[in-house]
């Protein structure tokens, strides 16, 4: 299809091409996001290009960070995620640029791309493209892609193989198909987005329905989610933004954050300090 393939600035979603932009992007309309007060904005790869960058960091042997320098729309970074069998590129960010393709070609290239839920699908289409790769999302999250294309693997279940050693799994909660990504090498460890997320005091996580809007899971969802949980082996949890990790403990404070967010939100009286 003709046109240009307009960006959300708000939170970063690429839509279908299209001659001009879109009337609404529908992430965030939905409730769990949120319009800006001077309504909706759009950019295109070009454009973003001119203004940012994507920087790197390693975030622990085998995990590479990348995110967009400043940031764009929501901030999140992604995590390049290298095994002997092949590369794996853990959510994703709106820019993709020449550097980019050049250093993710010469670490291997991509074998897959996995998203953990829709406000990181961004610009995923370009970056299955470039690395002539699948995107595997839920399919419980299908009406949520905003530009659909034959590399978009929609899988079903509770679990799905990527490489030996690396899994997926259904989490839910924030969106119906919310999905983490499970790490066996060592200790092991989960990535989890916002799915499960990483406290700004990293001792914790916690869960919710929508972040930006403050509304939170049931205590029955939670509990779900933390039984799911307690049945990996991990060490390590590795949020959705840069300062987000939990290098170590990551069980024990899983169990702990699932017991202290039931009891939070069941009463009968507010947490003690």
């Amino acid at each position: 299809m003709s046109g240009t393939a307009f960006i959300c600035a708000t939170c970063g979603t690429q839509h279908a091409p299209s001659a001009a932009p879109p009337a609404a992007c529908l992430i965030c309309e939905d409730p769990r996001q949120w319009v800006p007060a001077a309504g909706q904005a759009w950019t295109t790869m070009e454009a973003l290009a001119r203004r940012h960058a994507i920087g790197w960091r390693e975030v622990a042997p085998g995990l590479l960070g990348l995110g967009v320098f400043p940031d764009f729309a929501i901030g999140q970074r992604a995590l390049l995620v290298r095994t002997p069998a092949g590369n794996v590129l853990w959510d994703c960010v709106a820019l993709l640029d020449p550097a980019t393709v050049t250093l993710v070609k010469a670490l291997g290239g991509l074998t897959a791309i996995a998203i953990s839920h829709p406000h990181f699908y961004t610009s995923m289409v370009d970056w299955a493209r470039a690395f002539d790769c699948p995107v595997l999302l839920h399919a419980d999250d299908r009406r949520w892609v905003m530009r659909p294309d034959p590399a978009i693997r929609f899988w079903e279940g509770e679990t799905h193989d990527v490489l030996p050693g690396i899994t997926l799994h259904r989490l839910g909660g924030h969106f119906a198909g919310g999905t983490i990504l499970h790490r066996a090498e060592g200790a092991g460890a989960i990535l989890t987005g916002d799915i499960a997320s990483v406290a700004p005091d990293r001792k914790h996580v916690s869960f919710m329905w929508s972040f930006p809007n403050w509304v939170p899971l049931p205590a029955a969802e939670v509990t779900r989610m933390g039984a799911r949980l307690d049945a990996l082996a991990f060490d390590a949890i590795y949020g959705g933004w840069w300062d987000r990790v939990m290098a170590t403990g990551g069980k024990a404070a899983m169990r702990a954050s699932v017991a202290r967010y039931v009891a939070a939100v069941t009463g009968p009286a507010p947490l003690a300090p």
